[in-house]
Parts: structure tokens; sequence; C-alpha cells
């Protein structure tokens, strides 16, 4: 290895550090309490500060962009749950939280499980918008979930009354908070869905911290109103509160007032809407009036209307016209399809089946008789070949050679011998003669030499 490979620069050492830090899922994604220290508000909005307990400290970052939505300012000595990553700050090589939420850490615990809940619900599709159900246009029925002592049920009641007197309200008086509040809501809903008449739902309450909201911050809370079959308008704290009960509803309300305004419409604007719809009406109405007076008089300044003897003589004359030409072109369309009638008839007798059939008859029987000359032909050329091959072979056949006095000797095995070499005193041999066969000994035996 080269001297100067074992080496690598600060740079490189600290992107390869924050790279670790980046791999490791739980540091991008992470919960840390601890106490602000050196907090300092940078003139761009960012926030710089300590985050310490009491063995150790990070420095930490949150900028404009995340610290917008904060509900306090933080301070010094302010005890605080802040979310965010940890990752390496290049230029000094040191390792810093960014931060994205803060909360006091009073209210920690809590938000935990908010934040905890509303992630849950996400994930099965309890706020997504193709379970929101549509408000009714015109309710003249609307159920209110709320506290019948609270300054939330009486906003409510006169923005309605104000703005739509017809509508009529049933309240359905529950705890907005304490321990038995989340339980007490989710029966009001469920019996408000059981009355048969209410065309809308609010539910909510006033203003509050968020020990006093969270009754709306409940699971039984948050799938009892996903669960209903009215459309359920949230009307929790005021416009900068958000609850679980907010994302599950088929509409928020950030405060009351505004909910009353979104479940109804204002009689003044329904009553201008009408008188528009009925001058709109009215219009239509006198233009098609007078579109027909129009259409009228045209018809009856026209021709057929002024000279209607004329007009029928004219069309008598037409009708004649037409019958005539009709009875022509009927004519020249009958002889033109008798003429192609007669063509195909023609055509038809001249390649009758039965002639062509016959024709194919003799043309197959000329055909066979010229196979069967062939063949004879051929049979004749192959007797004769065999004939030939038959006189050659009894030329060549040793019977013939046999007939002239010459014989062939076999062993007592069936071999055909031909040295006396092959055979000893004592042997049984078989002679082949012309006309039979000779079963022999061997008594003597006399060995010629070729000189």
């Amino acid at each position: 290895m080269n001297e100067k490979d074992r080496y690598i620069s600060v740079t490189a050492l600290t992107r390869y550090v924050k790279r670790m830090f980046e791999k490791d899922r739980r540091l991008g994604d992470i919960w840390v309490r601890g106490e602000l220290s050196n907090f300092k508000l940078h003139s761009r909005g960012h926030m710089y500060f300590t985050l310490k307990d009491q063995n150790s400290r990070i420095q930490s970052v949150m900028f404009a962009s995340q610290n917008r939505s904060l509900a306090f300012r933080p301070e010094d000595g302010m005890k605080v749950l802040v979310r965010g990553e940890v990752s390496v700050y290049e230029p000094y090589g040191a390792y810093q939280l960014y931060a994205k939420e803060m909360q006091p850490d009073g209210i920690g615990n809590l938000y935990l499980a908010y934040e905890e809940l509303k992630k849950k619900l996400a994930a099965e599709g309890v706020f997504s918008e193709q379970h929101k159900k549509p408000l009714p246009a015109v309710p003249y029925e609307i159920g209110v979930v709320t506290s019948p002592t609270g300054a939330a049920v009486r906003d409510i009641f006169t923005t309605i009354k104000r703005r739509f007197p017809a509508a009529r309200i049933t309240l359905f008086p529950v705890l907005v908070q304490g321990t038995s509040a989340a339980a007490s809501i989710a029966s009001a809903i469920e019996k408000a869905n059981r009355s048969g008449f209410l065309e809308v739902l609010i539910v909510g309450r006033g203003g509050g911290s968020i020990e006093e909201l969270w009754a709306f911050n409940e699971e039984i809370v948050a799938r009892t109103i996903f669960a209903s079959a009215l459309p359920v308008i949230s009307a929790v704290g005021h416009e900068t509160d958000y609850t679980i009960a907010d994302f599950v509803a088929d509409m928020r309300a950030p405060t009351a007032t505004a909910a009353g305004e979104l479940a109804v419409p204002h009689f003044e604007e329904l009553g201008a809407r009408l008188h528009d719809r009925e001058a709109r009406s009215k219009r239509v109405m006198v233009e098609r009036i007078l579109s027909v007076k129009n259409r009228l008089k045209r018809m009856q300044s026209s021709y057929a209307f002024r000279f209607p003897a004329q007009l029928v003589r004219q069309k008598e004359q037409e009708l004649d016209r037409l019958l005539e030409r009709l009875a022509r072109e009927s004519g020249r369309v009958v002889e033109k399809r008798k003429d192609r009638f007669t063509a195909a008839y023609k055509g038809l007798r001249k390649f009758r089946p039965d002639a062509t059939l016959r024709q194919a008859k003799e043309i197959q029987q000329d055909k066979v008789k010229r196979l069967q000359r062939e063949m004879a032909k051929v049979y004749k050329q192959k007797a004769e070949h065999f004939a030939q091959t038959v006189s050659k072979l009894n030329v060549l056949s040793p019977l013939n050679v046999m007939k002239r006095g010459f014989s062939l000797t076999y062993s007592e095995e069936g071999k055909l011998l031909k040295s006396v070499k092959n055979v000893q005193l004592g042997d049984l041999v078989r002679v082949r003669l012309k006309d039979g066969q000779l079963d022999c000994h061997v008594w003597g035996m006399e060995e010629e030499t070729d000189e």
C-alpha cells in the first residue's frame, strides 16, 4: 500500500461519519427530552440552542420553516420534548440535533400519545378523503353533541337560528373533559345516528388546554365519528387547536360559530338564489314564448298557409311524376334482374353437374384402361426378365453339374468337404448325387499333391 493511501482527509472522515449517522433509521426520527440553554433566535427566524440534562448536552437547531407553528416561545431553562433527526454538521465535525417539533415537557406524554394515535389511524386510512361524506345543502334537522353549559353551544345555536331560522336543533348533552368524557361523546354520536331524523351532526366544545381537549383525541371518539352514517362537523377549541376528531370528521370548523355557518345556509342567500332562479325561469319562459310566436308567424306567412290549394295541386303533380318514375325504375330493375337470371340459367345449364360427372367418369375409365395396359406391359417385361434369370441360374446350378456324374460330399455335421484334410478314417460322410444321397464310412484315404 502506498504511504499516502494510508491516510484520509478530515473532510472525508467527517463525511464518512455523517453517512453512518444517516444510515441509522432511529436517529432519523427520534424524540429527545431535555432542558433548553443558550437559546438564540436568529434574525432569519432560525432557533439555535443547547439541549441538556444532568450528564450531557447536544447542540441543536430548529429552522424557521419548522418553528413557525410553535404554540409557545422557547426560553432558557424550559424543559421540552423535541422530535428531530441527529446528523453531523460538517464544517465543525460535530453532531447535532435538527429539531422538527417541540413541546413543553409538561404535556410531552400526551403529545406523544396524540402523535402515535394519529399515525396509526392515518395508516388505516381513517383520515382519507374518500371516506368523507358531503354535507347536506339545506338541512332542517341538526344534531349538536357538546356540553349544555359551555359557550360553544350558545354560539352554535345563535349562529344556526340567525342564518336559518327554519332549522331545528337537537342537543345531545355530554361531558367534554375528564376521564368519562370520551365514552360520553362516543355514546351521544351513536345515539344521534339511531335517531333516524337528523341530517347533520356537530361535535365539539370551546377552547382550552391540551388536557382539557383530550377527550377529542381518544381513539373511541375517532372511531365512532368514522363509523357515523351522519356527516359530522368537528368544532373543537379555537382555530389553532387540532384534535384527532378534526382529522376524522367530514368537515372541520375552526370555531363553534364557523360550525354553525358550515351546517346551514343563510336564509337571505337562499332567498337571493331563489329570486335569481325565479328571474332566470321567467326570462327563459319569455324567450321561449317569443320563439314560439316568431315560429308561428313564419308558418302563417309561409306559402303553405297562404295558398293551400295551389300547394296541394303542386304536390299532386309531383306525386304523379314520382309514381311514373317509380314505374319506370321498377320495370328497369325487373328487366335487369331478368337478364341476370337468364344468364345465370344458361351458365348453369352449360355447367350442369350430371354432364360434368359423366365427363369425369369417362376420363376415369380411360385412365383405368391405360393403367391396365401399362401394368400388363410391365408384367410381361418382368416375366421375361425372370425367365432369363432362372435360365442363367440353371446353367450355373450344381445340380446340373451333378447330372453329368459329379457329386458333393458332406461331413456328418453337414459341412461341404473340399479336402481330404477335413476327414479322418472312420468318419461318416454323406455323398449327394443327382437323384439322392449315400451314407458312407471312410475306410481309406489318399492325398494327392499338386506338382
